[in-house]
Formats: C-alpha cells, structure tokens, sequence
C-alpha cells in the first residue's frame, strides 16, 4: 500500500519551503543588492539617511543572500597580467648582502676588506683584498645555502658561489629560480585575490593561466582602469635608512644604495639603503587614520619580528632620518624622535583620504612580489550583459513552458503534479545557488535549462513505469507503489552518471566550465529529490483523498 511517513512528510515540505525562502531575494534582486551594500557601508561607518532608507528596503528578518552574476551577466572588467619574476631575483640578491657581509666580517684576518661590486641583477658581487684567502671565503659565504623548497629539486641548493678573479660571485640555482617563480606566481595569486576582496568585489575569477600569467575577471566594476587601479600598484613597503637628501635626480648613490624621489616633497631626492630595516611583509595590520594636524594618514601594526627589528633600528638611532618607502618611492622620511617599541606607527604624507583608504588597503593585503604587465584588459558594459541575461531569460522561458506543456497533455493529472515539482526544483536550484553564493553565468544558465530536461526524464520513468504496471498490477495503489519502486534504479543510475561528470568538469575546468558545473550537479541533486519524494507526495496525497478505483497516466 502506499504509504509516507509524517514526519517524512513534513521534512519535504519543510525542505521545499526552505528553497522557496532562499530564492526568494533573487524575484528582487536590485532591491535586496542595494539594502545589502547599504547595510555594508553602514557596519563600516557610513550611517547617512540614505543608506539608511536603502538598508529598509529589503526585511531584516528575511533572506537576503542573492545568486551572484557572473560576467557575462554583469558586466565588469577583464585583465590578464603577467608577473615580472625576474625582479624577484635582484631583490633576493639585494637582501643577501647584509648576510654575505656579516658572515664574512669574522674572516677578515684571512680574507682582508670586503667591497660590494656591480653586478647583474641577478647576482651579487663581492671582492675581498687578499685573493689567497679565496677558498676560505667561498667556504663561509657557501654555508649560507639551503635547500631549494619544491619536490622536483631535492638536494639541489638555492644558490651557487663561484670564485671570478678578486671576487666572490653568488647566483641564484636554475632550480631554485623555477621553485622561486612558482611561489611568486602563487603569492601574486593570493595578494591579487585579497586585494579584491578587501574592496567587496563579489566572486571574482582569480587564475592562473600558462606559467607566469594570471587571469583577473571581475564582475560589477566599472572598468578595467578602475580594477588597475586596485591591483597594479606593487604596495612594496619598506623602512629604510637615510644616507643622505639631494635635490639632484643624477646624484651618485653609491654601492648599496640608491637613489629614490620623494613623493612628499617635489625636486627632493633621497639616498638611502637599498638594504631595508623592515618590510610590508611583516606588517600585521594598516588602517586609514588621522594624524595630530587633522590630515589624513594610515596606521600600521608589525608582528613580532618586525616590532622587534623596528624597536631595535629606533633605539639605536635616536635623531636620524628614516625613509618610508613605498614602491621605490619616499613617502614620508620624519627623524626619530625617540625608541619606538610597540611595533606601530604612522605613515603621513600628502594623502587625500580616498588615497590613505587605498594604502591601507593594498598594505593590509600585502605586497605583490613582483611587478605584473597588463597584456590585454578589457571592459564589458552593463548594456552586453543586460543582453546576455534577456536571452538567457528567453532561452529558459521557451524551455520550461515546451516541458510544461508536453507534461500535461501526456501524462493528465500526473504531468501537472510533475510540473509543480519542476518548478519547485528550479526554485530550490536558486535557493541553493543563494545559499553557498554561487555564481551564475551563462553556461550555468544551459546548465539549469538542461536540469529541466533531466528532471523532467525521472519523471517520464517513473510514469511510463505506472503505465506498464497498470496492465497487470491489482490495483491503482499497487501499481504506483511497483513503479516507483523499479524506475528508482533507473533513476539514480543516469544520474550519479551525469553527477560524477559535473564533478569532474568543475575539478578539472575552470571559469565558465565549472559554472556550468555547478548548476548542473545542484540541478541533479533538487530534480532527484523533487521526482521522487515530492512528486510521490503529492500523488500519494491526492491518491489518499480521492481513492479512486482506476487511473489514467
């Protein structure tokens, strides 16, 4: 006999109405857009009356998550950036001379003076004044190398220290070179994405593509300038020493030094060394503040080591100059007044606050460790992907209404308690989609339109079954009862089949792909449930209230 349980019941119908809330927000999607980025503006402190009256739009104690566009939807921009790795070997040369040289000092009596030399930038150059205590200082300066960290260079060790004449020559390993653009390529990744992030882009496609490419495409921004402007700027932070200030831009700055301008003061420049106290990479936190005269300035925050470090470069030189330099550029460069042992401080300079809100930002998020090279950037306007979503809209429509139709003149009754179940399965596709913070796209659109064919197809089983069944079963009970039962098998084979494929199209694409993947894999997991629990309820439901001697599928 046909029979559910309550609480099974129940459980249905409670799922069902949960996926209907979920979705929900999506039948207003501008207006529940704008309540969310006022209720966002207002947590980090604008609280206008305009934002306020946004905020109210939507009910607090409703849903409010929305199924993200993707960007042939939304419009946005698109950049595909290439990162310098080169630079991060002159700046690894750079920060080995303090080590080269203080692990050399002890050796003097063998070895006698050490002089930094130029060099390329991928080296470093040192020459010492007795070249018979070579051996030795090769020795010492080779106790300097450590493995290189990657799986396909074990034993192998990051750099190389040859003898050439008077001079010690160090040159980074041609493993340690591949290790070192494959973490550079990655950090870039991460920074690029937190940066992203940090401004409230939503869903963002972040990637890499080829060996040292990187595939930016953002949704909702006004242009690819304005994305530029968020991750071009390298953020490399550093605190240097100052040796001297010259208003002369050809001024010599010697070995191990250089030359940079200042932002703060024009025509000025500054001599510092080009080996820095600390760096962005230890700074914890930056936050856009105000300094004492009311201008607009950016706090920051070291961790341990840089606190310690920081403390220990104030201490000792109480009075002198101190340059804060931002991508080769001296922002500020005040004079110490006094040991700094907290590990915090402030930056100040000519900022506007749009400027000091965006330092902050970019420093919070970390410094690119290398410069990136935009070779293509496009923008895409509102107006292509308002196209975009009123086909999709179009091509999903005809669909659903051709699935509808046929349903109800093949199958009567039955076909209309299937086509409320398939409506059902599109609002609980959303739902989920809302819920997790999908993103659509238009390939994620075929795959929804798709899903409807699919759930309409266990449908078609389980009918077709019903109809066999009816020719030699007992009764009408009896006969729904066997053909759920034995089109059960037939469903789930065709769809873990079909599962297991959207599995591996979102592990093993990407963009676009993986859109279409994940509609796809929700789209089975709702048709599933809704073909056989909700449209079993409902034609055990009206089968219990009808009782009918005889049916017709």
């Amino acid at each position: 006999m046909l029979q559910i349980d309550s609480w099974k019941r129940v459980l249905i119908w409670l799922v069902c109405v949960a996926g209907l809330i979920l979705a929900l927000p999506n039948a207003f999607y501008t207006r529940v857009e704008q309540s969310n980025d006022a209720i966002a503006a207002i947590e980090i402190g604008a609280d206008t009356p305009e934002n306020q009256a946004l905020a109210a739009q939507w009910p607090s104690w409703m849903p409010s998550s929305l199924v993200n566009l993707g960007l042939d939807l939304r419009g946005g921009a698109h950049l595909l950036a290439e990162v310098q790795v080169e630079d991060v070997y002159a700046n690894r040369m750079e920060a080995m001379w303090p080590e080269i040289r203080d692990t050399l000092r002890p050796e003097r009596a063998t070895i006698g003076t050490i002089r930094l030399q130029p060099s390329e930038p991928d080296e470093i150059r040192v020459r010492i004044s007795q070249p018979e205590g070579m051996a030795r200082a090769l020795e010492v300066v080779r106790g300097l190398a450590r493995p290189v960290t990657s799986l396909t260079a074990a034993g192998q060790n990051d750099i190389i220290v040859a003898a050439d004449g008077s001079d010690i020559v160090v040159t980074l390993s041609e493993a340690e070179k591949l290790a070192s653009d494959e973490r550079t390529v990655r950090q870039s990744l991460e920074i690029v994405r937190r940066r992203i992030d940090e401004v409230g882009t939503r869903e963002p496609t972040i990637q890499k593509q080829g060996i040292d490419r990187i595939l930016i495409q953002v949704p909702g921004i006004g242009s690819a300038a304005e994305l530029k402007s968020i991750i071009g700027t390298t953020a490399q932070l550093t605190f240097n020493p100052v040796v001297n200030r010259t208003s002369d831009q050809n001024a010599s700055a010697g070995i191990g030094n250089k030359l940079v301008p200042s932002i703060d003061e024009p025509g000025q420049y500054y001599i510092i060394e080009a080996a820095p106290v600390v760096t962005g990479e230890e700074l914890v936190d930056a936050q856009p503040a105000f300094d004492q005269n009311g201008r607009p300035a950016v706090n920051f925050r070291f961790n341990t080591s840089g606190a310690r470090k920081f403390g220990d470069y104030t201490r000792d030189n109480v009075g002198s100059p101190f340059a804060i330099v931002l991508d080769d550029e001296v922002i500020s460069a005040p004079v110490i007044q006094s040991h700094i042992p907290g590990g915090s401080g402030i930056i100040t300079g000519r900022f506007s606050v749009e400027e000091s809100t965006q330092l902050a930002v970019l420093l919070r998020a970390g410094a690119l460790p290398a410069g990136l090279t935009f070779l293509e950037e496009r923008t895409i306007g509102p107006e292509l992907g308002q196209d975009s979503i009123d086909a999709g809209k179009v091509a999903t429509m005809v669909a659903f209404a051709a699935v509808l139709v046929f349903m109800a003149l093949s199958y009567g009754l039955f076909g209309i308690f299937a086509n409320i179940a398939l409506i059902l399965n599109v609002a609980l596709i959303f739902g989920l989609l809302s819920m997790i913070g999908g993103t659509l796209t238009l390939p994620g659109i075929a795959g929804i339109v798709l899903t409807v064919g699919m759930a309409v197809d266990a449908n078609v089983l389980v009918f077709e079954r019903i109809r066999e069944e009816l020719k030699t079963a007992r009764g009408p009970s009896r006969a729904i009862e066997l053909g759920y039962e034995k089109a059960l098998s037939a469903i789930l084979d065709a769809n873990i089949t079909t599962f297991i494929t959207a599995v591996i199209l979102f592990a093993m694409g990407s963009g676009p792909v993986r859109g279409f993947a994940i509609t796809l894999g929700l789209g089975i997991m709702t048709s599933v449930f809704t073909a056989i629990f909700v449209t079993r309820l409902m034609i055990v439901m009206w089968f219990e209230r009808r009782r009918p001697k005889t049916i017709e599928v």
